[in-house]
């Protein structure tokens, strides 16, 4: 099967977070059971640096777009996934990340950046460049791709479409007078298209106008059906519940293993689960933190954001360093956390740890240096880290929303006794309820050594491959193909 991965990140080569890592693994994956899934990605720096044997493929005429866009290819990764590279300067040529200035600031022209891509994957898609693959199926993520299947909707022949919900928070709305300089066909601007209360949402097209849609988690698909997760949107996708379904994220298996991870202080596996403690040592001495192998270590990784929790940590600090363990912490996002964070650092330095800003290798340290993972999402679509986490023996503490309350199973009396207990689950989303749930893990790492390895090493033989969840896309697919939903 001929796949077209349309995403705004995919790692290694730019990177703000979940997609970018689906974006990395999946096209590997689908290429690894025997199909050819091909990537495209908008030419940012980063994108034109990283990737290799870059050439010109064509030159693109996109409506509006006065300056050259040239679409290049080459490949991607170790993996060599093949790769398509819509290269507009004007556009993507830009320091900040893919959607923001170095200021933190929305790029003005989001809109026209990313209408851009979408015109340049329907070009692919309808091969009006003349190139000698056409693929069977497109398959677009987040907003940033909401407007290809828009545009392949009007096309007589076209290839099938899948569209992927990563964050229903995130759905790129403009006001009309966007819609109108961006230049798409009046009948798009509709209820039944991309009109949404009075704006133009990107996101509305993917999902109204794909053949199927999908979300990364069966929970988060439950819960974005409902008006508390919807953004307004619970209706729409409630009106397309049978073509619309969750499929759980993987996680790629050769980035992250602790037995090979080259980013890590000392390699270790659930048979040699001993040599975990010395990535605990070196990590606390990274982070200027007493180094002491008995000091319970929690972790946290991400978005310095009010959907992570984070806040809800920063009210449950005192009692952490009360209770004598230590904490450490990676991240960036909203000031006011950011500040609050490195205030308590400096309060208590010998015992919270905090990086601001991001760095993949010094997140592969934390995952294989703590003992437990905090991840108190007020929502959370799937969540990646809880399955680092898993791999590399921390146990994590998550709030039962999204794709946490599909990855990780509560200790209780009844999971401990069977055998499959491999983290702590609380239900709601504040600091009361996450402090019951780190207490639960204190207490339960002091109790004793050894059920704790126990449950160290039974989160480390989950299976959160990317295989099995590549084997549903594909079925996905091949439904589009065969039962288009439009």
């Amino acid at each position: 099967m001929k796949i077209l991965f349309a995403s705004s990140e995919a790692t290694p080569l730019i990177k703000t977070g979940g997609l970018a890592d689906v974006a990395g693994s999946l096209p590997t994956a689908l290429n690894h059971i025997g199909q050819d899934c091909r990537l495209i990605l908008p030419g940012y720096p980063d994108v034109l640096e990283k990737a290799e044997n870059l050439t010109k493929l064509a030159t693109l005429e996109i409506a509006g777009e006065k300056s050259p866009v040239h679409l290049l290819k080459g490949s991607s990764g170790p993996h060599k996934v093949p790769l398509y590279v819509v290269d507009a300067p004007h556009r993507f040529k830009r320091p900040g990340n893919p959607y923001l200035s170095p200021e933190g600031v929305n790029w003005p022209d989001n809109a026209e950046r990313f209408s851009l891509f979408c015109h340049a994957v329907a070009e692919l898609a309808t091969n009006r460049i003349e190139h000698d693959w056409v693929p069977d199926v497109v398959h677009a993520n987040d907003w940033q791709t909401g407007l290809i299947a828009p545009l392949l909707s009007m096309e007589k022949k076209r290839p099938a479409t899948l569209f992927t919900i990563h964050n229903l928070a995130y759905q790129g709305l403009y006001d009309q007078a966007t819609f109108q300089r961006l230049g798409l066909p009046d009948h798009l601007w509709s209820y039944h298209h991309l009109e949404f209360h009075g704006q133009l949402s990107f996101i509305k097209g993917g999902i109204a106008l794909s053949d199927r849609v999908n979300t990364v988690s069966p929970s988060y698909a439950t819960e974005i059906k409902t008006a508390e997760f919807g953004y307004g949107l619970e209706g729409l996708l409630n009106h397309r519940k049978d073509h619309f379904t969750g499929v759980l994220n993987g996680i790629d298996y050769h980035a992250w293993d602790p037995l090979t991870d080259k980013h890590i202080y000392t390699p270790f596996s659930v048979e040699r689960f001993s040599e975990k403690r010395k990535n605990k040592l070196a990590l606390q001495r990274e982070y200027g933190l007493p180094e002491d192998e008995h000091i319970q270590l929690l972790g946290y990784i991400g978005r310095l954001v009010d959907q992570k929790g984070v806040d809800l940590i920063l009210q449950i600090l005192p009692g952490i360093m009360d209770a004598g363990v230590q904490m450490v912490m990676l991240g960036s996002g909203n000031k006011d956390l950011e500040h609050a964070l490195e205030k308590i650092s400096n309060r208590y330095h010998s015992r919270v740890g905090v990086y601001i800003g991001y760095d993949e290798s010094l997140s592969h340290r934390i995952e294989a240096g703590c003992d437990c993972f905090l991840m108190p999402s007020r929502f959370e679509p799937c969540g990646l880290n809880q399955m680092y986490s898993l791999r590399y023996g921390t146990v994590p503490i998550v709030r039962r929303t999204g794709g946490l309350a599909d990855t990780v199973v509560d200790v209780n009396p009844s999971t401990l006794a069977n055998g499959s207990a491999t983290g702590f689950v609380f239900e709601n989303a504040d600091a009361s309820s996450l402090w019951g749930a780190v207490e639960h893990a204190i207490n339960f790492y002091r109790r004793s050594s050894t059920d704790w390895e126990i449950l160290a090493r039974t989160g480390m033989q989950q299976d959160f491959s990317w295989e099995a969840s590549a084997q549903h896309y594909l079925e996905l697919y091949q439904t589009a193909m065969d039962e288009p939903g439009l």
